[in-house]
């Protein structure tokens, strides 16, 4: 199905939202006076974290994991009504953005109305009693795809959500639920909207193969990709770690990122992120600005779209828990819209869709030299992830350009560029 995807998704912005802490009163309708200020960000897509009925067996912390539904089909009436859901889809519609939801298949609460209403449709442990494949989860149980009615009922769900006006999907684990489900579930919801996104939360290479060691579904994202317009980058994300913990070199890193171009799809789809609900803040990763404001923009200009999670616009440090009631701290002190607007803004208007993609790393300087090259023009990035002085070769003619990103004006000099503290994005004609 991914043969279908369209590369445009490259050039949008995604927000993802956590309902309870996002703002103070922690409902769908207080969401809505801050649809204008996420729009500016450049936001395409608002991606909702679960904000269905949370199980209350086995529930973890207070107000439990929004990973653990009750019911696939309502919504928490913590948030608010199901007609509240639907006026706030209403209000990012006319703002021009689309609504994602996040689809939890491979697992539900364990007192869900599933689990109540058809225990058949769950794995069973050895002694026959529900459970999960995947230890520390002790708050779900898992389904078991082997049950055609449970095909059904999950896919007249998408229907049924897609109706009320949803335009994408975000798939927690898709990797751990049957490819042949996912292709039959996009194909369904295609007959009411051919253009509704799907998004798969691919999974680490590790767990990749820690789970099909214990003959369990675990779909890689050339797999994936069949069905899925976007996935993760967890593909690369353990050689990101190892980098900023100081354990390889950039150009390791890069290496591992250059491999998607030749493996996946020629029209895939990466979203590119620095943070997510389920990782530390990067700002408590990358504490430095400079360094920090480097990595932003890399992120923003690799071939993929861009994810924003709530809070990393006023370098939010404390990850809000999923389990307790734990507000956002907007107070930070610290904004960068205005830098994530314009980062938005560069990608979506100056960089190629078609064309040679590549990229180069240094690691005596800890720069990454991006490029979009089509026959027109040649999109550059430049990052200096670590503050690094000195100059790089840089293959564009002598003279004064302009950086699209800080619109200051950068000097190319006997074929060197002098490595700034601020991100460069440069736009060079091929004639």
């Amino acid at each position: 199905m991914a043969k279908q995807t369209s590369i445009n998704l490259r050039k949008f912005v995604i927000y993802s939202i956590f309902v309870r802490n996002f703002t103070e009163e922690g409902t769908f309708k207080a969401v809505v006076s801050e649809l204008d200020r996420i729009k500016d960000l450049g936001t395409d897509i608002v991606w909702f974290l679960p904000m269905y009925p949370i199980g209350e067996k086995n529930r973890k912390g207070e107000d439990g994991s929004p990973y653990a539904i009750k019911d696939y089909r309502s919504v928490d009436p913590n948030y608010g009504t199901m007609e509240d859901f639907e006026e706030l889809i209403e209000e990012i519609h006319k703002r021009g953005m689309k609504v994602m939801i996040d689809i939890v298949y491979n697992h539900t609460s364990p007192d869900s109305i599933l689990a109540n209403e058809h225990p058949d449709w769950f794995y069973k442990t050895a002694e026959g009693h529900f459970g999960n494949r995947v230890g520390d989860w002790s708050d779900i149980v898992d389904l078991d795809y082997k049950h055609p009615e449970l095909w059904n009922y999950q896919i007249e769900t998408l229907e049924q959500w897609v109706k009320r006006g949803v335009d994408g999907f975000r798939c927690d684990v898709a990797p751990l639920v049957p490819i042949e489900f996912w292709l039959q579930a996009r194909e369904a919801v295609e007959e009411i909207n051919s253009e509704v996104i799907w998004l798969s939360e691919s999974v680490h290479p590790g767990f990749i193969r820690e789970l099909r060691s214990k003959d369990m579904i675990a779909l890689s994202d050339s797999e994936i990709y069949q069905a899925f317009d976007m996935t993760y980058d967890y593909d690369v994300h353990d050689h990101f770690e190892l980098y900023i913990e100081g354990k390889i070199g950039i150009e390791a890193y890069i290496e591992r990122l250059k491999v998607q171009d030749y493996t996946y799809p020629w029209n895939y789809v990466k979203m590119r992120n620095l943070e997510n609900h389920d990782h530390l803040r990067i700002r408590h990763r990358i504490p430095k600005d400079s360094e920090l404001m480097q990595w932003t923009a890399f992120t923003f200009m690799q071939k993929g779209s861009s994810l924003i999670y709530n809070g990393q616009e006023v370098l939010a440090e404390m990850t809000p828990s999923l389990f307790d009631r734990d507000p956002i701290d907007w107070g930070s002190g610290h904004d960068i819209s205005d830098f994530l607007a314009k980062l938005a803004h560069v990608q979506k208007e100056y960089v190629p869709l078609d064309g040679l993609y590549s990229l180069e790393a240094d690691n005596d300087t800890n720069t990454v030299t991006l490029n979009f090259k089509n026959a027109q023009q040649t999109f550059y990035g430049v990052f200096n992830l670590k503050d690094s002085e000195g100059s790089i070769d840089f293959p564009v003619a002598d003279g004064e350009y302009t950086n699209l990103i800080s619109e200051e004006k950068v000097t190319i000099t006997d074929g060197k560029l002098d490595i700034a503290n601020t991100p460069l994005a440069l736009l060079v004609n091929n004639y």
